[in-house]
């Protein structure tokens, strides 16, 4: 199978004319300059699709239902997270595929081709293991499956409730494990990945407040390799427990005791200081920005200009999933940038266009952070495409990256692994998915 495209976005920049072969699920050919051939699928703007490295797929069954003030004194993350405590004591693994299938679709329909799943939702109702202990991962593993997005699974180890190891609430029930449980848990990870295609094996440590400095060590000895994504640094009371704890802040204190380096995503760092910035550059690790859930949190703004002066790496997510866009999240950094310099295009760099540099930064971080590399639409590459629409107003190059971050651009088909998922702007599983999800929420909210 053929794919034509007017433009492409290449790792040597943009083309024209570009036909692209499908051997499987990689690029086997990319022709340049090319015409049309019969029967090749002809499209608009080829761009390499992008990865989504921070996911939390349930919560988007919570999805603007926490937009009124809930009766505390003060409405912010930390009461946002009681509600999400409420909706997790009534999910089952039906629940979850059900929801986390409607994510994903949302998150093809954006462009988004692989996600991120920093999974911590591992327990029965009641607290107690599954018979099979990853049964809930098996819930997100079946979502991917029917959706056709990649998945990299990111299991969380979470112990306790604050620093120094605080034993955890009632409410944090379904999280909780030990070291030896999650052992057996992340092998089970395993086994249930192992019919997935392209599929990535992480660990995740929930934070430095959930995991003691022990425990941490023995997580990283249970994944000597791939991922590793840790929330940390996301909200000013974290860091004041964190100083109070250790006299150190939390980026501060990872990197001085963890060997931090390009495996992991430190997701969130929101609030940092400029020597640990310079640390996390150092140490080639991505982080994790999610901005429109770090807005709708009103967590703050991470200072990404500095980050890159300072040679960093980042990535976008999505992850409490109050909506999936994959343009918006790119849109929403720039934006959170110039509100807090009072100037424009912020964060270009390298000659580029804004759009263009947002594009390539989130492509290659969120690929690394995701143990999934590559250098875009090349031969052997996966063939994760995302073509874009045309709509005949000049625009070409970086504009047209530009026109569909901040103006009006739209996706229209998605390619995963080979295999066409959207067309016309719409998931080939678009209606069953969606069907199933509002029944799920009826009954949840039932």
């Amino acid at each position: 199978m053929s794919l034509w495209f007017e433009t492409a976005l290449l790792p040597g920049g943009w083309a024209h004319e570009v036909r692209i072969v499908l051997a499987g699920m990689r690029i086997g050919a990319i022709e340049i300059g090319a015409p049309p051939q019969p029967g090749d699928s002809r499209h608009g703007v080829a761009l390499p699709g992008l990865p989504n490295l921070h996911s939390h797929a349930f919560q988007r069954a919570m999805a603007g239902l926490a937009e009124a003030p809930g009766g505390a004194a003060r409405d912010d993350f930390w009461s946002w997270r009681e509600a999400m405590y409420r909706l997790v004591g009534r999910l089952t693994p039906e629940d979850v595929c059900a929801v986390a299938a409607m994510a994903y679709v949302e998150m093809l329909e954006a462009g988004f081709t692989r996600a991120g799943e920093f999974h911590y939702l591992h327990h029965d109702v009641d607290g107690r293991g599954y018979g099979e202990p990853a049964r809930m991962a098996a819930a997100i593993a079946e979502a991917s499956a029917e959706t056709g997005i990649a998945l990299t699974l990111l299991p969380v180890f979470y112990a306790h409730a604050g620093f120094g190891g605080v034993a955890p609430s009632h409410a944090q029930r379904r999280f909780v494990t030990d070291i030896a449980d999650f052992a057996r848990l992340r092998a089970d990870c395993a086994t249930t990945l192992a019919g997935l295609d392209d599929a990535v094996l992480g660990v995740a440590p929930h934070s430095l407040r959930a995991v003691t400095p022990e425990q941490l060590t023995a997580l990283l000895a249970l994944a000597p390799d791939g991922p590793v994504h840790i929330h940390i640094a996301e909200q000013l009371p974290e860091v004041a427990a964190c100083l109070a704890w250790s006299g150190r802040r939390p980026v501060e204190w990872l990197l001085d005791n963890a060997p931090v380096d390009e495996r992991w995503c430190l997701v969130h760092a929101t609030h940092v200081e400029p020597g640990e910035l310079a640390g996390i550059a150092a140490s080639a690790a991505v982080v994790g920005i999610c901005p429109i859930t770090e807005a709708n949190l009103g967590d703050g703004l991470f200072p990404a200009g500095a980050l890159l002066d300072g040679g960093g790496r980042f990535g976008i997510g999505s992850d409490s999933n109050v909506r999936i866009d994959a343009a918006e999240e790119l849109r929403l950094l720039e934006y959170g940038q110039r509100l807090l310099h009072r100037q424009r295009n912020v964060l270009a760099r390298d000659g580029r266009s804004t759009g263009r540099t947002l594009f390539d930064r989130a492509l290659a971080g969120g690929g690394q952070a995701l143990g999934a590399r590559t250098s875009g639409l090349e031969v052997g590459a996966p063939a994760d495409i995302v073509a874009l629409e045309v709509d005949g107003d000049g625009a070409a190059g970086d504009a047209l990256l530009d026109r569909w971050i901040f103006a009006r651009g739209r996706v229209d088909a998605v390619w995963r692994g080979g295999r066409q998922l959207v067309g016309g702007g719409r998931h080939v599983a678009h209606e069953t998915v969606v069907a199933r999800y509002r029944r799920t929420l009826r009954r949840l909210s039932a």
